[in-house]
This record gives structure tokens, C-alpha cells and sequence, in this order.
């Protein structure tokens, strides 16, 4: 299953293991950087996760970074490391095309705020990341899905499917992301990775192209909780370009987890959790309760709001937003825009105020019903998806209960805006005989994302999932 092949697994290591040996002098920033550009040549013309790579600008910010080291200063733990960014995020000079050919060719003039906070954090962006058309369920030609690393006929995830792939397949460090529906946690636990979709405001979303503007959440996807925090701690926090970015101190993340999770709660609500959910879901996460256990948690039975509803009005929330937000090009080039893209828009566009009010005001409910929930617990223990990524042909046009099962774990924390944060909780084998992870979630309060990375970190220090790659 583990793949350590090149320069003994260097491409898998994680930030924070990069962050001692860049200290220490084993390895420079340009050897991880032409390192990097190396697999993703031979690797990515399989997996097809970039949309660009920028060579030449990811080595001079490489040496650029081994030059303020050996002069005695970095930036912080993100200084020197090869990092890749979702085609969502601009980045001045480069192009951002969404996944949308009425897009194609567009470079933009100036960066998002988290590029710029990267970029100032000393982190290389090797280059963008593939995304389905505009930020939400279908790639479109001229662009195409890249293939999961574990099963090229498993579904990839959503919209960040290249920043799903990037770094389990050792093509980067860490990705950023982005989740309106699950587009950061399907991606992660359909390929084995550790996705961090922060509280609704914690990042700002100036320079980043808008599928839903209150569902949108800015986020990293790495190989692990610790990795994820370091990036959310560099690009989190307030922005004058964003008025919503929240005004609250962003929190200090560590490389080393706790040892011990004595005194922590997480609540476990058997209704979520098992009801319909596959085996290899309920076995991976009775087994990932114990491990909590054995690390000194508490686990406590608690009871999450029905989200059937709120899992419908999502809908409606994201198509109205949707429709704002593309509302200089569509319906004039609505010829451009793929079957799934347009049907949402113009669902948003024959709502009715008064319809899109009622929305608003189940919204505010549910999403006070389910903080009242999570204020008994220190996190909230759940499955990603109610079961593994399906095959491919399955996701083209999802039935009914498909939709169902990839978003009942998902749109609810989108639509109560709260963090969560997804990780391979354990494997099981396609019927193709390929190893595959199962993907579980753990769920915070608004801005607890430290919490959090804590509690799945030291999951993750005491399990091996994370440590899984795949062979590619």
C-alpha cells in the first residue's frame, strides 16, 4: 500500500517533519522544490491533478527561501515548502479559469489574500490545482477530473478534487482548497487526505472566485491535522479586502500534537453516525472511537438537529447565491455553461424572495439548534460520507440516494457555517482488490479549529491511516 519511493519517501513527508529537517540543513528548499517538479512530471501525467505548473517561479522562490535560512531567518514553518493552490485562488500574473471555458485564458492582475499570506509566509506554490466548473459538481471540457490515486475508476471528490489528489500522491505538500457543500471533505476522504474547512469567516475570500458567497469556506488539504493547521494558522484572519473575514486573533498551531486527550469530550450521536451508513463506514468508525478512548476521551452520547431538511434547503441557499454571483454572464452565455452549473443557476433565478426569506429563517434555526449541540462537547465524531467514493459512472448524474449519502454529512456544517475537519479513519479494498480509505469527520464549534487540529492530530499520531500512500 505505502509507496516510499524516491529519495526514501521525501515526497511523502509531512510539513512538519520538513519544518526540523529544513532547520536542521538535511534537505533544502530547492531540493524539495525540484523534487516536487520531478514527480509531478513523470506522476501527473496519469493522475492529471495540475492545471498549471510554474516551474521557474517555484525554484526562485525556493532559493529565495534557502537564502534567508542560511542568513538566519525564516518566515515560519511554511517557509521553503512546496505548496499548490486550487484554480479558484488569483494569483497575479497566472491564470484563473474556474473550470469554466467562458473563463479560459483570463490572468489576473492582482492575488487573493491567501496567496499573498502564503507567498508572505515563505511557502512555494509550485503551481494551480484542478477544479470542477465553477466551484461546483461537474468537470467540463476543455477540462477533465483527475483520477483518484488510489482507484482511477473511484470518484475523486467535488470541486477540489486536484487539491484531494496533489498531496496524497506526494505531487505537493498541502493544497488550499475550498468548501461550499463537501468540496474540501469529499475530496479528502474520497483520496485519504486531512481537509480543514475552518469556521465561515476565519479566512478571507478577497481574490477568490464566489460559488455561493455565506457557503464558501477558504481551507487547506494536507496528509495531516498538524498540516493543516500550519497553513490555516498562516492565511486565517482578518482582511481589510473582506469585511466578513472575522476580527478574532487567529491561533497558534504546533507541529507536535498532545500526548494525551484525558479530559477532552467528543459526542457521538448513533443517529448520524450509523444509521444507513456502509460497514466499512461503521467499522471504521467504532474503531476510531476506541483509539479515542485509549487516548484518555470521553465520548458522550449527544443528539445532532435532523438535518433532512436543512440538506434541501441547501440547495436553494447555494442556487440563489449561485445566480448572484454569475449574474453579468448568465443567462447571455448560458451556452457555455455545463447541464449541472446551469441547472442550479437557474433554479436560484425563479425563486421567489419570499421562498428564499423562509430559507434564510430555517437556516438561522438549524443553525442554532446544532451550536447548542456542539456547546455540550469538546467536538462532534462523524462519518465523511455515508459511505466510500463511489465508482465514477455512479457520480456523472447522482441518483437520489447518492446525493444523499455525499452531502448528509457535508452541507450541514457548510449551511451552520461551523469547522470541521475530515481524515482517513481506515481502509478497506474495492472490489478491484485496491486498498481505499474511509474517510471520517470530527466536528467543532465556530472558531475551534486549534481544537480541532489537537484531537485529530493526536488521533493521528496513535493511528496509521494517515501514513497510508498510495502506489502511483
Amino acid at each position: 500500500m505505502t509507496d516510499n519511493g524516491s529519495e526514501a519517501g521525501l515526497h511523502y513527508r509531512e510539513i512538519c517533519e520538513l519544518v526540523d529537517m529544513l532547520a536542521a540543513g538535511d534537505v533544502t528548499a530547492r531540493q524539495l522544490t525540484q523534487l516536487t517538479l520531478d514527480r509531478i512530471a513523470t506522476v501527473d501525467q496519469r493522475l492529471a491533478s495540475f492545471a498549471y505548473v510554474a516551474a521557474d517561479e517555484a525554484l526562485a522562490q525556493a532559493d529565495q527561501s534557502d537564502e534567508r535560512r542560511r542568513a538566519g531567518t525564516t518566515r515560519g514553518p511554511l517557509d521553503g515548502i512546496p505548496l499548490a493552490i486550487k484554480d479558484i485562488y488569483d494569483k497575479a500574473g497566472w491564470r484563473t479559469e474556474a473550470g469554466m471555458s467562458i473563463r479560459a485564458g483570463q490572468v489576473a492582475d492582482s492575488s487573493a489574500t491567501v496567496v499573498e499570506r502564503l507567498e508572505q509566509a515563505g511557502a512555494v506554490i509550485v503551481g494551480k490545482v484542478h477544479t470542477t466548473e465553477g466551484v461546483y459538481t461537474e468537470h467540463t471540457p476543455p477540462f477533465k477530473a483527475p483520477l483518484n490515486p488510489w482507484d482511477a475508476n473511484r470518484w475523486v471528490g467535488v470541486s477540489s478534487s486536484g487539491s484531494g489528489v496533489a498531496p496524497v500522491a506526494g505531487l505537493c505538500y498541502g493544497a488550499l482548497g475550498s468548501d461550499t457543500g463537501g468540496s474540501i471533505r469529499m475530496p479528502s476522504a474520497s483520496n485519504g487526505a486531512t481537509g480543514l474547512k475552518p469556521t465561515w469567516g476565519r479566512v478571507s475570500r478577497a481574490g477568490v472566485v464566489e460559488l455561493a458567497a455565506t457557503l464558501d469556506h477558504v481551507g487547506p488539504i494536507c496528509r495531516s491535522a498538524r498540516d493543516a493547521g500550519l497553513v490555516l494558522g498562516a492565511i486565517a484572519g482578518a482582511d481589510p479586502r473582506d469585511p466578513t473575514a472575522a476580527l478574532r486573533p487567529v491561533p497558534r498551531f504546533e507541529t507536535q500534537p498532545p500526548a494525551s486527550l484525558s479530559g477532552v469530550r467528543i459526542g457521538i450521536d448513533p443517529e448520524w453516525s450509523y444509521r444507513e451508513v456502509s460497514i466499512d463506514v461503521e467499522k471504521a468508525h467504532r474503531e476510531a472511537e476506541q483509539a479515542l478512548r485509549d487516548l484518555g476521551a470521553e465520548l458522550v452520547p449527544i443528539t445532532l438537529p435532523d438535518p433532512t431538511e436543512a440538506i434541501t434547503d441547501w440547495f436553494g441557499v447555494c442556487a440563489v447565491q449561485t445566480a448572484r454571483a454569475h449574474r453579468g454572464l448568465y443567462p447571455e452565455h448560458k451556452d457555455s455553461y455545463g447541464p449541472a452549473l446551469s441547472e442550479l443557476i437557474d433554479r436560484g433565478i425563479a425563486m421567489s424572495g419570499i421562498e428564499y426569506d423562509e430559507l434564510l429563517q430555517r437556516r438561522l434555526k438549524f443553525k442554532g439548534q446544532m451550536e447548542t449541540a456542539l456547546a455540550q462537547v469538546d467536538s462532534v465524531l462523524i462519518p465523511a460520507m455515508s459511505f466510500i467514493a463511489p465508482p465514477v459512472e455512479k457520480m456523472i448524474r447522482m441518483d437520489e440516494e447518492t446525493t444523499a449519502g455525499v452531502h448528509r454529512f457535508t452541507v450541514p456544517f457548510t449551511l451552520s457555517q461551523l469547522p470541521t475537519i475530515t481524515f482517513p479513519g481506515g481502509f478497506t479494498t474495492t472490489e478491484a482488490g485496491h486498498p481505499f480509505p474511509v474517510g471520517l469527520q470530527m466536528v467543532g464549534s465556530a472558531f475551534e479549529e486549534r481544537r480541532l487540529v489537537d484531537i485529530v492530530g493526536a488521533f493521528q499520531a496513535a493511528t496509521p491511516w494517515n501514513k497510508e500512500h498510495p502506489a502511483v
